[in-house]
Protein backbone atom coordinates (compact mmCIF):
# COMPACT_ATOMS: atom_id res chain seq x y z
CA UNK A 1 0.00 0.00 0.00
CA UNK A 2 1.22 3.24 -0.82
CA UNK A 3 2.39 5.52 2.15
CA UNK A 4 1.09 8.43 2.90
CA UNK A 5 2.05 11.33 5.41
CA UNK A 6 0.38 12.42 7.98
CA UNK A 7 1.22 15.05 10.71
CA UNK A 8 3.60 14.50 13.12
CA UNK A 9 1.54 14.65 16.64
CA UNK A 10 3.73 16.06 18.85
CA UNK A 11 1.16 19.26 19.32
CA UNK A 12 0.79 20.68 22.89
CA UNK A 13 -2.59 21.02 23.42
CA UNK A 14 -3.46 24.73 25.34
CA UNK A 15 -6.67 24.68 27.15
CA UNK A 16 -6.54 28.70 29.02
CA UNK A 17 -4.38 30.63 27.24
CA UNK A 18 -5.44 32.29 24.57
CA UNK A 19 -4.87 36.11 22.65
CA UNK A 20 -7.33 38.53 21.78
CA UNK A 21 -8.95 38.70 18.34
CA UNK A 22 -10.23 42.10 18.59
CA UNK A 23 -14.19 42.82 17.20
CA UNK A 24 -15.67 41.24 15.43
CA UNK A 25 -15.67 43.81 11.67
CA UNK A 26 -11.50 44.00 12.58
CA UNK A 27 -11.29 39.97 12.64
CA UNK A 28 -13.55 39.41 9.91
CA UNK A 29 -11.58 42.08 7.75
CA UNK A 30 -8.16 39.90 8.85
CA UNK A 31 -9.34 36.57 7.25
CA UNK A 32 -6.08 35.83 5.45
CA UNK A 33 -4.28 35.71 8.82
CA UNK A 34 -6.74 35.35 11.89
CA UNK A 35 -9.46 33.54 12.93
CA UNK A 36 -10.26 30.24 14.03
CA UNK A 37 -10.93 26.96 12.79
CA UNK A 38 -13.25 24.55 14.37
CA UNK A 39 -13.25 20.73 13.94
CA UNK A 40 -15.27 18.06 14.80
CA UNK A 41 -13.28 15.23 15.77
CA UNK A 42 -15.77 12.47 14.93
CA UNK A 43 -14.36 9.02 17.26
CA UNK A 44 -12.84 11.50 19.40
CA UNK A 45 -16.24 12.87 20.67
CA UNK A 46 -14.80 16.05 20.91
CA UNK A 47 -14.04 19.42 19.04
CA UNK A 48 -11.29 21.03 18.21
CA UNK A 49 -10.47 24.85 17.95
CA UNK A 50 -7.76 25.71 15.75
CA UNK A 51 -5.46 28.91 15.39
CA UNK A 52 -5.86 29.22 11.37
CA UNK A 53 -2.71 31.04 11.00
CA UNK A 54 -0.32 28.83 13.30
CA UNK A 55 -2.11 25.65 13.27
CA UNK A 56 -1.65 25.85 17.03
CA UNK A 57 -4.94 23.51 19.02
CA UNK A 58 -6.29 26.61 21.31
CA UNK A 59 -9.21 24.62 22.93
CA UNK A 60 -10.59 20.49 22.69
CA UNK A 61 -13.99 20.44 23.94
CA UNK A 62 -16.86 18.11 24.47
CA UNK A 63 -19.24 16.86 22.74
CA UNK A 64 -21.70 14.18 22.27
CA UNK A 65 -21.57 11.13 21.12
CA UNK A 66 -20.07 10.94 17.11
CA UNK A 67 -19.84 14.49 16.32
CA UNK A 68 -20.17 15.24 12.33
CA UNK A 69 -20.96 18.58 10.74
CA UNK A 70 -20.18 22.73 12.59
CA UNK A 71 -21.89 25.07 11.69
CA UNK A 72 -20.96 29.35 13.41
CA UNK A 73 -23.14 32.52 13.29
CA UNK A 74 -23.09 35.27 11.46
CA UNK A 75 -20.97 37.12 13.83
CA UNK A 76 -18.45 34.05 14.61
CA UNK A 77 -19.13 33.64 18.47
CA UNK A 78 -21.22 30.68 18.15
CA UNK A 79 -20.63 27.47 17.15
CA UNK A 80 -22.90 24.32 16.89
CA UNK A 81 -21.88 21.23 16.31
CA UNK A 82 -24.67 17.89 15.51
CA UNK A 83 -23.85 15.09 17.55
CA UNK A 84 -24.77 12.61 15.17
CA UNK A 85 -24.35 9.06 17.48
CA UNK A 86 -22.94 5.43 16.34
CA UNK A 87 -24.56 2.67 14.42
CA UNK A 88 -26.27 1.58 17.76
CA UNK A 89 -26.99 4.98 19.98
CA UNK A 90 -28.79 7.32 17.59
CA UNK A 91 -27.47 11.06 18.32
CA UNK A 92 -30.53 13.64 19.12
CA UNK A 93 -28.75 16.64 20.38
CA UNK A 94 -26.81 19.88 18.92
CA UNK A 95 -23.76 20.92 21.75
CA UNK A 96 -23.39 25.04 21.30
CA UNK A 97 -20.10 26.74 22.18
CA UNK A 98 -19.32 30.24 22.88
CA UNK A 99 -15.77 30.52 20.27
CA UNK A 100 -14.17 33.83 22.30
CA UNK A 101 -14.77 32.29 25.70
CA UNK A 102 -13.98 28.35 24.39
CA UNK A 103 -16.38 27.25 26.32
CA UNK A 104 -19.74 24.55 25.84
CA UNK A 105 -22.90 26.93 26.84
CA UNK A 106 -25.32 24.29 26.21
CA UNK A 107 -26.54 21.29 25.15
CA UNK A 108 -30.25 21.32 22.68
CA UNK A 109 -31.91 18.54 23.09
CA UNK A 110 -34.12 17.39 19.52
CA UNK A 111 -36.24 14.95 21.34
CA UNK A 112 -37.37 12.29 18.82
CA UNK A 113 -35.40 14.01 16.00
CA UNK A 114 -32.32 11.86 16.02
CA UNK A 115 -29.42 11.35 13.85
CA UNK A 116 -29.01 15.31 13.44
CA UNK A 117 -26.07 16.48 10.44
CA UNK A 118 -26.88 18.77 8.12
CA UNK A 119 -26.44 21.92 9.40
CA UNK A 120 -26.98 26.16 8.26
CA UNK A 121 -27.17 28.59 10.33
CA UNK A 122 -30.48 31.05 8.95
CA UNK A 123 -28.68 35.30 8.62
CA UNK A 124 -29.82 37.11 10.56
CA UNK A 125 -31.20 35.18 13.28
CA UNK A 126 -30.71 32.77 16.36
CA UNK A 127 -31.94 29.66 14.29
CA UNK A 128 -30.42 27.09 12.71
CA UNK A 129 -31.75 24.66 9.19
CA UNK A 130 -30.89 21.32 10.67
CA UNK A 131 -31.52 17.98 8.95
CA UNK A 132 -32.55 14.72 11.34
CA UNK A 133 -32.61 11.47 9.32
CA UNK A 134 -34.18 9.44 12.04
CA UNK A 135 -37.26 11.60 11.51
CA UNK A 136 -36.83 12.48 8.20
CA UNK A 137 -37.40 16.08 9.09
CA UNK A 138 -35.93 19.20 8.05
CA UNK A 139 -35.38 21.38 11.42
CA UNK A 140 -35.85 24.92 12.46
CA UNK A 141 -33.76 25.49 15.82
CA UNK A 142 -33.78 28.58 18.54
CA UNK A 143 -30.55 28.40 19.48
CA UNK A 144 -31.02 30.85 22.05
CA UNK A 145 -34.03 29.28 23.27
CA UNK A 146 -32.56 25.89 22.93
CA UNK A 147 -35.30 24.39 20.98
CA UNK A 148 -36.86 23.07 18.19
CA UNK A 149 -39.53 25.17 16.82
CA UNK A 150 -40.79 23.96 13.36
CA UNK A 151 -40.46 20.42 11.60
CA UNK A 152 -41.03 19.91 7.99
CA UNK A 153 -41.40 16.80 6.57
CA UNK A 154 -38.76 15.74 4.44
CA UNK A 155 -40.42 12.58 3.14
CA UNK A 156 -37.25 11.01 2.52
CA UNK A 157 -35.15 8.52 3.98
CA UNK A 158 -30.87 9.35 5.24
CA UNK A 159 -32.05 13.33 4.32
CA UNK A 160 -28.26 14.28 5.30
CA UNK A 161 -26.91 17.72 4.38
CA UNK A 162 -28.91 20.67 3.27
CA UNK A 163 -28.41 24.21 1.97
CA UNK A 164 -30.12 27.44 1.43
CA UNK A 165 -30.52 30.14 -0.97
CA UNK A 166 -28.24 33.15 0.59
CA UNK A 167 -32.20 35.18 1.17
CA UNK A 168 -33.30 31.65 2.55
CA UNK A 169 -36.48 31.66 0.84
CA UNK A 170 -35.90 28.04 -0.07
CA UNK A 171 -33.93 25.11 0.80
CA UNK A 172 -32.77 22.10 0.08
CA UNK A 173 -32.05 18.76 1.31
CA UNK A 174 -30.74 15.57 -0.83
CA UNK A 175 -31.39 12.05 0.45
CA UNK A 176 -28.41 9.22 0.27
CA UNK A 177 -30.91 6.75 -0.14
CA UNK A 178 -33.16 7.87 -2.95
CA UNK A 179 -30.89 10.36 -4.78
CA UNK A 180 -33.85 12.84 -4.57
CA UNK A 181 -33.42 16.31 -3.18
CA UNK A 182 -36.39 18.00 -0.92
CA UNK A 183 -37.05 21.60 -2.08
CA UNK A 184 -38.87 23.26 0.76
CA UNK A 185 -40.03 26.94 0.82
CA UNK A 186 -38.88 28.06 3.72
CA UNK A 187 -41.27 31.02 4.03
CA UNK A 188 -44.27 28.99 4.29
CA UNK A 189 -43.10 25.63 5.53
CA UNK A 190 -44.17 23.65 2.45
CA UNK A 191 -42.45 21.24 0.43
CA UNK A 192 -42.10 22.23 -2.85
CA UNK A 193 -41.42 19.07 -4.82
CA UNK A 194 -38.27 16.45 -5.30
CA UNK A 195 -36.29 17.07 -7.59
CA UNK A 196 -33.93 14.07 -9.05
CA UNK A 197 -30.11 14.33 -8.51
CA UNK A 198 -28.53 10.95 -8.86
CA UNK A 199 -27.44 7.76 -6.93
CA UNK A 200 -26.02 8.78 -3.33
CA UNK A 201 -26.98 12.34 -3.77
CA UNK A 202 -24.70 14.18 -0.73
CA UNK A 203 -22.51 16.83 -0.93
CA UNK A 204 -24.69 20.27 -1.54
CA UNK A 205 -23.93 24.11 -2.18
CA UNK A 206 -25.98 26.92 -3.61
CA UNK A 207 -23.85 29.50 -5.21
CA UNK A 208 -23.20 32.56 -3.69
CA UNK A 209 -25.36 35.05 -6.30
CA UNK A 210 -28.44 32.15 -5.27
CA UNK A 211 -28.55 31.64 -8.95
CA UNK A 212 -27.52 27.29 -8.99
CA UNK A 213 -27.84 24.44 -7.13
CA UNK A 214 -24.40 22.31 -7.34
CA UNK A 215 -25.30 18.35 -5.72
CA UNK A 216 -22.59 15.66 -5.58
CA UNK A 217 -23.93 12.30 -6.16
CA UNK A 218 -21.02 9.80 -5.04
CA UNK A 219 -22.63 6.81 -6.03
CA UNK A 220 -22.64 7.84 -9.65
CA UNK A 221 -19.27 10.04 -9.49
CA UNK A 222 -20.53 13.18 -11.00
CA UNK A 223 -22.57 16.53 -9.76
CA UNK A 224 -25.51 17.77 -10.94
CA UNK A 225 -26.56 21.61 -11.53
CA UNK A 226 -29.86 23.02 -11.34
CA UNK A 227 -31.16 26.37 -11.15
CA UNK A 228 -32.68 27.16 -7.94
CA UNK A 229 -35.68 28.53 -9.34
CA UNK A 230 -36.99 26.86 -11.98
CA UNK A 231 -35.18 23.36 -10.74
CA UNK A 232 -34.62 22.65 -13.92
CA UNK A 233 -30.89 20.72 -14.76
CA UNK A 234 -28.70 23.03 -15.96
CA UNK A 235 -25.92 20.69 -16.29
CA UNK A 236 -23.99 17.18 -15.51
CA UNK A 237 -20.32 17.04 -14.59
CA UNK A 238 -17.92 14.07 -14.12
CA UNK A 239 -16.12 13.78 -10.40
CA UNK A 240 -14.03 11.34 -8.97
CA UNK A 241 -13.99 9.69 -6.96
CA UNK A 242 -16.61 9.52 -4.32
CA UNK A 243 -17.39 13.29 -4.41
CA UNK A 244 -19.03 13.83 -0.32
CA UNK A 245 -19.13 17.51 -0.11
CA UNK A 246 -19.30 20.65 -2.19
CA UNK A 247 -18.42 24.55 -1.21
CA UNK A 248 -18.58 27.59 -2.97
CA UNK A 249 -15.48 30.26 -2.72
CA UNK A 250 -17.06 33.29 -1.83
CA UNK A 251 -16.67 35.14 -5.26
CA UNK A 252 -18.45 32.42 -6.78
CA UNK A 253 -15.96 31.08 -9.05
CA UNK A 254 -14.83 27.89 -7.84
CA UNK A 255 -16.47 24.96 -6.59
CA UNK A 256 -14.72 22.37 -4.57
CA UNK A 257 -15.22 19.16 -4.17
CA UNK A 258 -14.12 16.53 -1.44
CA UNK A 259 -13.44 13.09 -3.13
CA UNK A 260 -13.14 10.09 -0.35
CA UNK A 261 -12.50 7.67 -2.23
CA UNK A 262 -9.77 9.11 -4.96
CA UNK A 263 -8.54 11.39 -1.60
CA UNK A 264 -8.53 14.54 -3.71
CA UNK A 265 -9.82 18.02 -3.98
CA UNK A 266 -11.35 18.74 -7.46
CA UNK A 267 -11.83 22.29 -7.99
CA UNK A 268 -14.11 23.80 -10.84
CA UNK A 269 -14.26 26.62 -12.85
CA UNK A 270 -17.75 27.49 -11.53
CA UNK A 271 -18.55 30.44 -14.15
CA UNK A 272 -17.83 28.06 -17.14
CA UNK A 273 -18.67 24.78 -15.18
CA UNK A 274 -15.20 23.50 -16.18
CA UNK A 275 -12.77 20.96 -14.17
CA UNK A 276 -9.58 22.57 -13.32
CA UNK A 277 -7.35 20.25 -11.39
CA UNK A 278 -7.69 17.29 -8.62
CA UNK A 279 -5.22 18.34 -6.00
CA UNK A 280 -3.91 15.36 -4.17
CA UNK A 281 -4.04 15.52 0.05
CA UNK A 282 -0.28 14.26 0.03
CA UNK A 283 1.48 17.26 -0.14
CA UNK A 284 6.12 17.80 -0.33
CA UNK A 285 7.53 18.55 2.71
CA UNK A 286 7.87 22.06 3.08
CA UNK A 287 11.32 23.72 2.57
CA UNK A 288 13.71 23.95 5.49
CA UNK A 289 11.74 21.97 7.80
CA UNK A 290 12.76 19.05 10.05
CA UNK A 291 10.64 15.84 7.66
CA UNK A 292 10.81 13.60 10.80
CA UNK A 293 9.13 15.86 13.31
CA UNK A 294 6.96 17.28 10.78
CA UNK A 295 5.00 14.33 9.66
CA UNK A 296 5.34 10.71 9.97
CA UNK A 297 4.14 8.26 7.19
CA UNK A 298 1.30 6.77 7.23
CA UNK A 299 0.33 3.36 5.97
CA UNK A 300 -3.02 4.01 3.85
CA UNK A 301 -5.28 6.43 1.80
CA UNK A 302 -6.05 10.02 2.39
CA UNK A 303 -9.98 10.33 2.98
CA UNK A 304 -10.69 13.80 2.68
CA UNK A 305 -14.57 14.76 3.66
CA UNK A 306 -15.15 18.22 5.45
CA UNK A 307 -14.54 21.75 3.21
CA UNK A 308 -14.81 25.04 4.59
CA UNK A 309 -13.60 27.94 2.48
CA UNK A 310 -13.26 31.48 4.67
CA UNK A 311 -12.29 33.98 1.58
CA UNK A 312 -11.25 33.24 -1.89
CA UNK A 313 -7.53 32.52 -1.14
CA UNK A 314 -7.52 29.62 0.77
CA UNK A 315 -9.90 26.17 1.79
CA UNK A 316 -9.47 24.09 4.64
CA UNK A 317 -10.42 19.78 4.43
CA UNK A 318 -10.90 17.66 7.25
CA UNK A 319 -9.07 14.98 6.77
CA UNK A 320 -10.75 11.81 8.27
CA UNK A 321 -7.95 9.36 7.94
CA UNK A 322 -4.62 11.35 8.47
CA UNK A 323 -6.52 12.68 11.22
CA UNK A 324 -5.44 16.03 9.98
CA UNK A 325 -6.74 19.82 8.85
CA UNK A 326 -5.10 20.30 5.23
CA UNK A 327 -5.02 23.56 4.25
CA UNK A 328 -5.26 24.48 0.08
CA UNK A 329 -4.16 27.47 -1.82
CA UNK A 330 -6.79 28.22 -4.28
CA UNK A 331 -3.81 30.75 -5.86
CA UNK A 332 -1.22 28.14 -6.18
CA UNK A 333 -3.81 24.78 -6.60
CA UNK A 334 -1.97 22.84 -4.08
CA UNK A 335 -1.73 21.62 -0.49
CA UNK A 336 0.50 24.02 1.35
CA UNK A 337 0.29 22.57 4.86
CA UNK A 338 -1.21 20.18 7.47
CA UNK A 339 -2.57 20.49 11.34
CA UNK A 340 -2.91 17.84 13.45
CA UNK A 341 -7.00 17.90 14.33
CA UNK A 342 -8.10 14.95 16.70
CA UNK A 343 -9.68 11.42 16.02
CA UNK A 344 -11.24 11.06 12.57
CA UNK A 345 -12.08 15.14 11.81
CA UNK A 346 -15.01 15.45 9.96
CA UNK A 347 -17.13 18.69 10.10
CA UNK A 348 -15.32 22.10 9.89
CA UNK A 349 -16.19 25.22 10.32
CA UNK A 350 -14.68 28.49 10.87
CA UNK A 351 -14.80 31.94 13.16
CA UNK A 352 -13.07 35.17 12.02
CA UNK A 353 -13.07 35.26 16.01
CA UNK A 354 -10.74 33.73 18.17
CA UNK A 355 -10.63 32.60 21.94
CA UNK A 356 -10.29 35.49 24.39
CA UNK A 357 -8.30 35.39 27.02
CA UNK A 358 -10.03 38.10 29.55
CA UNK A 359 -13.78 36.86 28.59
Amino acid sequence: MKPYLKLFTGIIMLAGLFSCAGSPEEAKEDYASGGTLIVASKSGNDVYFIDRKSGETLAVLPTGLEPHEVEVSDDGRIAVVCNYGDRDNPGHTLSVYDVEKARLDKTIDLGSHTRPHGIQWIKGTSKLLVTAEGSQSLLVVDVEAGEVIQVMDTQEEVSHMVAATPDFSKAFVPSIRTGNVAVFDLESGQLIEHIYSGEGAEGIDVSPDGTELWITNRAENNIVVFDTQTHEQLADLPCEDFPIRAKFTPDGNKFLVSNARSGTIAVFDAVNRLHIKDIELTPPVPDDTDAERYFAEFEGTSIPIGLVVPDNKTAYVANTRSDAVSVIDLEKLQITDHFKAGNEPDGINFSPLRPHQDK
